[in-house]
């Protein structure tokens, strides 16, 4: 496993599936598509480079509601994962076209993967395609108190503020890279159970456990080393207002 060498991507985004064995040829197809192949593989989880998924337990229940937008090179792979999905299992949430009311030149098309949370494959000229997450979407229960938290975080997680509004607060991905970011929207239908995890040194993740413990929010992991997952594993882990597992994290691998 090797996560954490890329700057201004996500170190890691993961949800829980209620069906493994279900979940993880679904995404495997949708990421072949996009030409990324599985980088890594055990009983505990699987991972496509910046994205993973790992089997629900009765201590970490079912990612819900949660919406995933993967890179495309090209608009050709956002037809074929949406081929590809649908051959695999998955439920149409809007064929492939232009979506020009996001960017003028977005192409996109959108699927519900076996748990019924919103894929996409998305292209646009400036992307980072080092990436395999281009962005996550996830309805929160208080707009303002998420928002407050992610600002209370920007320092340490490496973020930048892109858009904060009545209707969503956005945060860019800011250390190195272009346009990877994730949204907070107000929502009746809420997301359950995201792990996002964002790259830094030793002192980001000391600064980021501090300064928001300081703040208020749950402690979920003091800073230090978790050999569990390989030799140098540095990370710290907070809960937001929604009790998503935030993490920021240096591999030492650099």
């Amino acid at each position: 496993m090797r996560r954490g060498t890329l700057g201004g991507v996500f170190d890691h985004v993961t949800i829980r599936v209620a069906d493994r064995t279900r979940s993880e040829p679904f995404f495997t197809e949708i990421l072949q598509s996009l030409g990324v192949d599985q980088s890594y593989s055990t009983h505990a989880f699987a991972e496509w480079r910046d994205f993973s998924l790992a089997q629900a337990d009765d201590g970490h229940p079912v990612t819900r509601n949660v919406h995933i937008g993967f890179v495309a090179p090209s608009r050709e792979q956002v037809d074929a994962f949406w081929k590809a999905g649908l051959a695999a299992g998955g439920v149409d949430d809007g064929p492939p076209g232009p979506r020009p009311q996001y960017i003028d030149d977005y192409y996109g098309a959108f699927l519900r993967d076996p748990d019924g949370n919103s894929v996409e494959a998305v292209h646009y000229a400036d992307q980072d395609h080092r990436a395999v997450v281009s962005h996550v979407w996830m309805r929160v229960a208080d707009l303002q108190k998420s928002t407050a938290f992610y600002r209370a975080i920007l320092p340490g997680a490496g973020l930048l503020e892109r858009y904060v509004g009545d209707d969503r607060a956005t945060f860019r991905v800011a250390r190195g890279g272009h346009g990877v970011s994730f949204s907070v929207v107000p929502g009746a239908v809420l997301t359950e159970n995201v792990h996002l995890a964002f790259a830094g040194s030793e002192e980001d993740v000391r600064r980021f456990h501090a300064e928001a413990t300081a703040a208020g929010y749950r402690d979920n992991g003091m800073p230090g080393e978790r050999p569990q997952y390989h030799p140098g594993y540095y990370a710290a882990y907070v809960l937001d207002p929604d009790g998503h597992n935030i993490e920021v994290v240096d591999h030492h691998r650099d």
